[in-house]
């Protein structure tokens, strides 16, 4: 017999929605759709943003395998923040969602 928090653990959905919850994620999300982000990128444009919580949600989704870090050796020296394979496949599930928003 399957206990409701296992039927719960099971869900797809709730994975998905765990993953990209959280502080700046959806915003960090957003912002990747467009190609790669810097991290002084997103700490203008995302409103009410400070760094620890910042780095914290970026190395958050990298180790969840939504986003991958890139260090570009080209001077200047950055890094650079582009969707995984992983991250792509949510883009569309993410345009639904702002299709039925709207």
């Amino acid at each position: 017999m399957t206990t409701k928090n296992q039927a719960e653990s099971t869900c797809p959905a709730e994975g998905l929605l765990k993953t990209l919850s959280g502080k700046w994620k959806p915003q960090i999300f957003r912002f990747a759709v467009n190609g790669p982000i810097r991290f002084n990128t997103l700490l203008r444009e995302i409103e009410g943003a400070n760094k620890q919580s910042l780095a914290t949600a970026l190395k958050e989704l990298e180790s969840e395998g939504i986003l991958h870090k890139v260090i570009i050796s080209e001077k200047p020296l950055h890094i650079e923040y582009n969707l995984s394979e992983r991250g792509q496949s949510l883009v569309p599930i993410f345009q639904q969602l702002e299709g039925i928003v709207k």
